[in-house]
């Protein structure tokens, strides 16, 4: 049993097709399909029903997947030992981040940490939470940058920054009055939310204690965009809520539409997450570094109440 086998075994787990998993790996399909066929024989056992439609896992192949991903994450760490025992900080690192704070923050920091770091190879997706935890868990992920606490066993925390949220009230709404609001004033009825699966929405509904039953409601209106949800608050079609580095970027005529928090603001733990096995902790150090370093001039720490990114119950 060789570790190449079980990383085409992986393969072949993932894309459910030989030759896809072939090219993945830069190898012939023959050669790809000789070898996992080689340690099936070793084994004594089927590892794939190829008889299905995409292939599929047998029971015990199943099993066996589990356990390869746990061998080739742990020899890829052999690599990681020796950077960190020589002092280098470079190579790939697959980062992803949640779609209400890449378009804020990506732009902060980026320029800054290649500059700074010009043999790391970043790899930056957008994802939803739960697919970041999905993929730090695979090992397709090295870290995130998501809303905490999360709660899970298996999953570093390193909290980077305290983001407020900001009320945005057009005109002709009930609150426009109000220099500032308090939380007990937000009635979720007509409030412009993000699209389920973001979780500055659950963020949004755990914080409003007037959450109720839409079913009675004439419409509701979500969106996968913040910049959607302004539009629609300035068609008077209710208010929204805007995590704080998404203000700075609105022009003066709508900034006339944000309203304060009174203290405590509340607000949101962004974090750099990564699985409690990563090793890479030379770049995820780094990573921290630039951009708390940037952050500080953005955002005031200040009185705030940490709301959770976690569904409501």
């Amino acid at each position: 049993m060789t570790i190449t086998q079980l990383y085409y075994v992986l393969a072949v787990a993932e894309n459910q097709n030989f030759t896809k998993a072939a090219e993945k790996c830069f190898v012939t399909q023959p050669t790809l399909s000789m070898q996992i066929q080689k340690l099936e024989e070793e084994l004594d056992i089927q590892i794939f029903d190829r008889s299905k439609k995409p292939i599929e896992l047998t029971d015990v192949g199943r099993k066996i997947v589990t356990q390869a991903r746990n061998i080739v994450n742990e020899s890829y760490r052999i690599q990681d030992i020796v950077d960190q025992q020589k002092g280098f900080i470079g190579g790939e690192f697959k980062l992803g981040i949640i779609p209400t704070v890449m378009p804020t923050l990506l732009p902060m920091f980026l320029k800054n940490f290649i500059k700074k770091h010009p043999k790391i190879k970043l790899k930056i997706e957008e994802l939803t939470t739960e697919e970041i935890i999905e993929r730090l868990k695979d090992g397709h992920l090295d870290a995130a940058i998501a809303a905490t606490p999360l709660e899970d066993e298996n999953i570093k925390e390193r909290v980077l920054y305290f983001e407020p949220f900001v009320s945005y009230i057009p005109n002709n709404h009930r609150l426009h009055g109000n220099k500032k609001i308090d939380v007990a004033d937000l009635d979720i009825s007509d409030m412009l939310l993000l699209e389920d699966g973001h979780c500055f929405r659950d963020g949004v509904i755990n914080l409003c204690k007037a959450f109720k039953d839409q079913s009675d409601e004439q419409f509701q209106l979500e969106s996968g965009s913040i910049e959607t949800l302004i539009k629609l608050s300035n068609e008077g079609l209710g208010m929204t809520l805007l995590p704080y580095l998404h203000t700075l970027d609105i022009n003066e005529k709508e900034k006339q539409n944000l309203h304060y928090f009174n203290e405590p603001t509340p607000a949101r733990e962004v974090s750099l997450i990564y699985h409690k096995s990563e090793l890479k902790m030379q770049i995820i150090e780094a990573l921290q570094d630039v951009i708390s370093g940037v952050i500080r001039g953005a955002i005031a720490f200040q009185d705030v109440k940490i709301i959770s990114p976690l569904p409501s119950k």
